[in-house]
This record gives structure tokens, sequence and C-alpha cells, in this order.
């Protein structure tokens, strides 16, 4: 408990032994094994036995101010401080708005050496965060940025061994911060050496401060809410601080002017030793006075009585928040230097500040009442004079945008400019929220007429990583109004598009476009609608017109060339519509050659070019996988995860490169690894609730893998999970959706639905001219399912089945036609086709299958010799359930002989 000028150094901490002993045993647990655990063991503090490992975890300290929090925080960092390093932040209400102000406090101190290296490859990630690397032009993504900070902590404790983070007055902590901290909370890694321990006020935490607060809670070893002291032991602090003369009605009379706040019943006694005052009952009603002084409108005419220039210069730090410069309060204050320096020394001796530079407050309670105590207009003056002087200093925009947001609406055009510049700069650091605060201020001052359409439009962007269904009402906005035409309203017309696709709106998206092209004179404008028109149309699960718009696509890049990004944007979109149709593979590949430049997506057309967006490489990758291009698919959805993961956008995007990964290895017949990409991709999607189509790509081919697997039981409950059957999203799913719940059905014996959703989801595809029987493997799996109750139809379904891999022309397609062709035969019939099967799949890049055509056509000839190669390769696969099935072959076989 800190004692004030006049009082005993070292004032007890009193009834909170049980918080005390459970830091002291949080603090063995994270030094275990060390060196400074061991001399603990040797000393008797900790329990001999075996070595233990190093352990962190969560502790929080909450309750009303003035209970102790910050005594306690001070008592952990002593108990921690000979053993570990220990590093603080305090939060403060003027400080709230300043993205990752907290976190920087924490970790800065260990990056004052060397930022790049303790960073690593997280320093263009977390680094702007952290004030140690300039912002990039990308936005940071706040998910990227989280993990940056996690690796980082990560990293710290190699280099500085276990570590203590302490951080007071959270419920001010900026939201960024707690929200890293609420992720660290939950899942600091096994046996991570670093002990989180927060101290917050409950009535001042409120909104989502609060909610990530209780996350942070949730995951603490322990939660401790603070009572007030008894009368017993604030007895015993009176009779520490004044001698054993303090007598019973005194102590009494103490507690009941107090009740039991710690941090008034110190400051009351040290008045009451300033004055002289007796501590005997007659004293009573002096100390009652007194007691008014110490808190509150009572504080505030204490302060009254020091002065107009020393009650300006409290106002000026207050405004400020922690860790106060000298220099920049003295300017804030306008004073001169001397004159500063004794309104800080006047300020000082009362027991208000503490510090000469940087200067604090001695404690939050004070801060708080010095600031609510500030006259409105007052108040906003100087935050408009500390933006003033911060931005004069060379501190930035977004620096100075907490004061700049506490600044009346007045019309001024200069404010709008840098309150869009610091939320650009927000924005940068993984900070949306920020900048959106930013935004909103910069629209109700309001900016010109002219600026206002940009204004959304950039509070729309600052929505586009995390919440892309809240971006649609600001585009819209932004296009209503005047001020976005040419390019500018293109651009903004084409990221609305991409976000009512992003949330499975894609026809409206489309019938958008369709509408804004009309308006747009002809020229390159308007051929970038048509493109993007076409992109959004032939990317929805349902058309009206698919054969129609296939054909009009056809028509229009029959002469292209690849000139210009429009072109290739045109080539791509033939190249995935002939790929998804099922047309010749070769010519639809040539196609999408004639797109690439020297090799590759063309600039601006690349994964995290936003001029286009990632869909259209992603569409490229998608004809390699539809036409056994494997390698070529790996390659760039490889490239998708690293450009991503360098730009620092996690989220939808991350998501997305790991599910296509996912499908890649699931096509090449490496299961285990495809399930793992596609929870990850499943894990990232579920962050970002809005991604609907992206989240139902990933779960469609996770359970397609898990089926392929064998794994029924958890691909049923991977479905059920996650909702994924009829309806699905309009957008798109490769596989088709329908086929896969379908094939799902029949592997849970459940075949009357299984051969209905199959026949409606033939309807549909083929209705649409979608005939591809790897993206639409409808008819192979209702083959087979029909073999035994209408083989008439099933051969009908196989025939098609052939003809269509025919057309399509690629090893794994004509492979898997003769297998399924098979699966209606006997006998030598039926060994001679999976024989002819196999020849193909063994030319393809197709594992999986490979791996069940040699099991079934060692099976169907008699030969264990490829039965047991079958089982070899689906053991390699990671298919389960087929190498199961090879093995009761074998055995079965064994026993026969």
């Amino acid at each position: 408990m800190v004692a004030g000028p006049g009082l005993p150094r070292g004032l007890p901490l009193l009834e909170r032994e049980p918080e005390l002993a459970a830091a002291a045993r949080a603090v063995r647990a994270l030094c275990a094994g060390t060196a400074a655990g061991a001399a603990a063991d040797a000393d008797g503090r900790a329990d001999p036995g075996t070595r233990a490992v190093p352990t962190g975890g969560v502790l929080v300290y909450r309750g009303a101010a003035g209970l102790g929090k910050t005594a306690l925080l001070a008592e952990v960092r002593a108990i921690a401080g000979e053993r570990c390093v220990v590093w603080s932040a305090r939060c403060g209400e003027a400080l709230s708005s300043v993205p990752f102000h907290v976190a920087r406090q924490l970790l800065q101190p260990a990056l004052t050496a060397g930022p790049g290296e303790l960073l690593g490859d997280w320093y263009e990630t977390a680094g702007p965060a952290l004030g140690v690397a300039p912002p990039g032009a990308q936005y940071g993504d706040p998910h990227r940025v989280r993990e940056g900070l996690d690796a980082l902590t990560h990293g710290l404790t190699d280099a500085y061994g276990p570590l203590v983070l302490l951080v007071d007055d959270a419920q001010w902590a900026d939201l960024e911060t707690l929200a890293w901290l609420a992720s660290f909370a939950r899942a600091p890694g096994p046996g991570l050496p670093v002990l989180l321990v927060v101290a917050y006020r409950t009535e001042d935490a409120t909104g989502a401060a609060a909610e990530l607060l209780a996350t942070v809670g949730a995951s603490a070893r322990l939660v401790v809410t603070l009572k007030p002291l008894t009368a017993d032991a604030t007895a015993r602090l009176a009779r520490t601080a004044l001698g054993p003369r303090a007598d019973a009605a005194f102590c009494h009379e103490v507690w009941a002017v107090t009740g039991g706040n710690a941090y008034e019943a110190v400051e009351l006694l040290a008045r009451a030793r300033d004055s002289g005052m007796d501590p005997v009952g007659a004293s009573a009603a002096a100390l009652r006075g007194l007691g008014a002084s110490t808190r509150g409108a009572g504080l505030v005419r204490r302060l009254a009585e020091l002065g107009t220039p020393t009650i300006q210069f409290a106002r000026a730090a207050a405004v400020l928040g922690t860790r106060i410069p000298l220099a920049t309060a003295m300017a804030v204050a306008g004073m001169g230097g001397a004159e500063a320096a004794g309104c800080a020394e006047r300020l000082r001796a009362a027991r208000i500040l503490v510090g000469t530079d940087p200067l604090e407050f001695v404690h939050p309670l004070i801060a708080s009442a010095v600031y609510r105590a500030i006259p409105p207009a007052t108040r906003t003056a100087l935050h408009g004079r500390a933006a003033w002087v911060i931005t004069r200093g060379g501190g930035g925009a977004a620096a100075a945008a907490p004061h700049l947001l506490e600044v009346h609406p007045d019309g001024d055009h200069e404010l709008v400019r840098q309150l869009r510049e610091a939320a650009a700069e927000h924005l940068a650091v993984g900070a949306p929220d920020a900048a959106r605060r930013c935004l909103r201020r910069a629209l109700a001052e309001p900016p010109p007429s002219a600026e206002r359409s940009a204004v959304l439009y950039e509070l729309g962007c600052a929505t586009l990583l995390t919440a892309p269904a809240t971006t649609v009402g600001h585009l819209r906005d932004a296009l209503e109004g005047p001020g976005l035409a040419g390019g500018d309203r293109v651009a903004a017309v084409l990221k609305l598009a991409q976000v009512l696709a992003h949330t499975d709106r894609g026809a409206e998206a489309a019938g958008m476009v369709a509408a804004e092209a009309e308006l747009c004179p002809p020229g390159p404008l308007r051929d970038r609608y048509t493109a993007v028109r076409y992109l959004w149309e032939g990317l929805q699960a349902a058309e009206a017109h698919g054969p129609l718009r296939s054909r009009r696509l056809a028509d229009a890049t029959e002469h292209l060339t690849g000139e210009g990004n429009t072109e290739r944007v045109l080539l791509t979109l033939r190249a995935f519509d002939a790929a998804v149709r099922g047309e010749s593979a070769a010519p639809a590949v040539r196609i999408a050659e004639r797109a690439l430049v020297g090799g590759g997506p063309a600039p601006g057309l690349r994964w995290t070019d936003t001029e286009w967006g990632f869909e259209v490489p992603a569409l490229l990758g998608l004809v390699y996988v539809l036409t056994d291009r494997l390698d070529r698919a790996e390659a760039l959805f490889t490239e998708a995860l690293r450009d991503f993961e360098l730009s620092g956008w996690s989220g939808g995007h991350l998501a997305f490169a790991h599910t296509m990964m996912g499908l890649t290895h699931r096509r090449r017949g490496r299961l285990a690894e495809a399930e793992g990409y596609l929870r990850e991709g499943v894990r990232l999607a579920d962050g970002v609730g809005d991604l609907l189509p992206v989240r139902a790509q990933a779960v469609c081919v996770l359970v397609d893998t898990l089926l392929a697997r064998g794994h029924v039981g958890r691909a049923a409950a991977c479905a059920e999970r996650y909702g994924f059957g009829p309806p699905y999203p309009t957008t798109m799913l490769l596989p088709d959706g329908a086929c896969v719940h379908g094939r799902l059905l029949l592997a849970l014996g459940r075949t009357e639905q299984a051969v209905d959703e199959l026949e409606s989801a033939g309807r549909a595809l083929t209705g649409r001219g979608r005939h591809n029987i790897i993206a639409a493997p409808w008819a192979l799996d209702l083959a087979r399912a029909l073999a035994g109750t209408d083989p008439a139809r099933a051969a009908e379904l196989a025939g098609y089945v052939q003809h269509e891999a025919a057309r399509l022309g690629t090893r794994t397609a004509m492979g898997e036609a003769l297998a399924c062709a098979a699966s209606l035969r006997h006998g030598r019939e039926r060994a001679d086709l999976l024989e002819r099967a196999v020849a193909h799949l063994e030319a393809s890049p197709s594992g999986y299958e490979l791996a069940r055509a040699r099991v079934e056509y060692g099976i169907a000839a008699g030969f264990t010799a490829e039965i047991a190669l079958g089982h070899d390769l689906a053991a390699g696969c990671g298919a389960d359930g087929l190498a199961a099935r090879a093995s009761r072959a074998l055995e079965s076989a064994r026993l026969r002989h």
C-alpha cells in the first residue's frame, strides 16, 4: 500500500493474505525449474519433489476504486521482481482510444535494443502496432497482429526467461490490447512461462471492455473481487500510521468515514498526521472534514487551494493521461518552464502527482476526479490544444487522434483531414475499430460535401477484413452521395460487390454491377464492370440462364490475347467456366495460360492486390484443380498462404487459402494433410462469422475428406456441428455441396434420402451446364446407390459419367468413370474395367482414387499382390477405412490358402 509523505513506508497490505498467497504460488509455478525457482526450493519456499515445468497463467484482481488493486500489483511485482522479468502497464481514462497503447507499455521495453531480431518474420505485422516499425501500405489484420504479439511473447520468454505482465486499471485499456490479452489468456500455449496479472475497477468496466475482461477472467486460475477493509483492519492501519495512541473511537471513525476503502484510509491518515490531529475520539468531527477532502469534489476543492496556475497544470496532465511528458504538459497548460516546474512541485507536495519527467498521478482516483471536474468547454479546449501540441511536436495524426475525437464538431476541414489520416494509420497497424471511431467523428464534423462520400468509402473499408457485412451500408451511402466519380466510383462499386458476395449475396452483387455498367459510357471502366459481372454470376450455385451466360463469355473471350488486366480476368473466368462445365481440359488450361504473365498472375491480379480481389487467382488455381494440374494448383495456393501471412491478412483470406490447400491435398490423396489445412480453414472462418461461403466451402471439403479417410462418424459430426446440408449457400461450392452431402448420407446408410439428394443435385447441375464429374460427382455415387434396385438407371448414369469423362479428358475423370462402370459389373468384366481404371489413375495425380481402384481391382481379380499394394497406398494416403478393407481382404485370402 502506497504511503504518503509523513507516513511510515511499507504500510501493511491488510486482509489480502489469500490473494498474496495465490500470487506467490503463481510466481513459484512460473519460475519452477529455473535458477530462481531452484533457489526458492532450497529456501524451503516450495515443496520438494520432482523437477517442475515452468507454468504461466492469469490472475485477476477486481473491485471498486481504492480497494487496493494497485497495491496488490505492487506486491506481486515485489514477489516476482528478484526471480523473473516483470513488465507493467497502467491504463488511463484519457488514452483508452489509443490502439495498442497498453501493449506498447508492456512490450516496448524489450524491443528497444533490437526489435527486428526479436520480432523476426512478424516485424512488418506486429511492429507497427508496437510503434517500432512504420505502418505498411496494406491494411493490418487484427487477427494477424494478435498472432504476432503471441509469437513475440513466446520469443521473449526464450530471451528473458519467465515473464510477469502486470496491467493496472484494465477497464481503461484500449480494446485492441484487451482483445489480444483475451485471446492470449484463452490459449497461452502449453508450459508458456508467462504470468498475466490484471486489475480493474468493476464500476468502470462497461461495454466491449467488460466483455473482454470477462473472457480474461474465464481463463484465470484466480479471480478475486476485493472487499472493503473491516473495522479491525482499519484500526491496525491507523495505529501503524499514527502510533498506538490512536484510540478505538478514532479508529472506528476512520473506518466509518472511508467505508473501509484502503486508498481513502491511507490518504485520510496522511492528512490527519500532516494537520497534527490528535488521534482520539474527540477529533471525529475534524476527521470527517478531512475525509471529504480526499476524494471527489473535496479533492477538487483542495486542488483549488493551490492556485489557478496549478489547477491549469493539473488539468493539462489529466487530459494527457499516464506517463505524462513534462514538456507536453507545460505546452498544453500554456506555461513556461519555471512556472510549470513550480506547479508540478506543489502537486507532488499535495500528493496529487509523483515523478518528475514523466509525471504520474499518485492514484487513478485522483486522475479521474481531476479530469471529470474540468468544465466541458475547458476540457474540449485542452484536448484541442493537446492535439495541436502533439502534432506540432511530430507525433502524427494517430497520436493526436484521442484528443481530436474530443473536440466539438465545427466544420473544421483540417480536422477532417487529420482524422482521415489517423484512420489510415490505425488501419495500417491492425486497429479498424479505432479507424472507425476517427471516421465517424470526421463525418460528424462534418466534412465538405465533396469529401463525404470518400469518408464513407473509407469507413466501409475499415470493416472489410473483420466484419464485411457492416461494410455494405457505408459503401451504399458512399455511392448514393456526390463526390465519387470515375475510377473512384468503380472502386467503391466493386468493393461493395465483393462484400456482398462474401456474405453470400453474389446475385445481388452481379445485379448491382450490371446496373452500374448501364450508366457507364463505353470504355475501360465499363469493360471492368462487365468482367466483374461475369465473375459474380459465374460463382453462383444457381443461375436462371447459366448456359447462355457461358456462351456469351466464350464469344467475348474468343479473340482475347491477354492485353491488360481486364482481358486477363475475362480469360481466367472463361477457363474456369470451361472447367466446371466439363469442357476439354487441355483447351481450358490453354485459355488460362493466356491470362498469365511470366507463368504467374499478372501484377494487379495477385493474391493481395485489392483492385480486383483474390477471387481471380483463386479461380485460376481451381482451373488447375479441376484439370489434373495439381502441382500448379499447389504452387499457386502455397503462394496465397505466404502472401496473406506476409501481408498480415488473416480471417477470411487466410481461411480461404487453407481451404484451397486442403482441397488440393484432398485431390492428391494426402488426406491427413488435407484434414489439417481444412480444420484450420474452418477455425479461421469461424473468427469472421460473416464469411458464410468461405466456411461452407471449408466444411464441404472437410466432410468429403473425412469420408475418403473412412471416418464416417467424424464426417457426420462435422456436418451436424456446422449445419452442412440443405439449404446450401448461393455461392458455388467445389465439390458441389449437395453431392458431398449425398455421399455422406450413403455412408450413413440413409440410401433413400441420399438418392433423393443426388437426383436433385443432378437435375440442378446439368440444367446449369455443369458436367465436370470431379466438381459435380453426383452421378458417380448415384449409379452405385441404384445398382441393386434400379440397374437400368444405374447403367444410364454410368454411361453419362463415361461420356463426360471422355469429354473432359483427364486421367482422374477417366479412371473414376471406369471404376463407376465396374461397380455395376461382375466377374471378369468387373476386373477388366478396374484394371483399365488403375492404368488411368496411375498416370493421374489422384492418390486416393488410385488406391481405391487398386484395392477393388485386387479383390475382383483375386490378386493379393494388388491388394497389398493398394493397402500400402491407402495407408500412405491416410485412408484408414480403405486400408482396413484391404487388410480384411488380405486376411480372407490368407485363410483361403
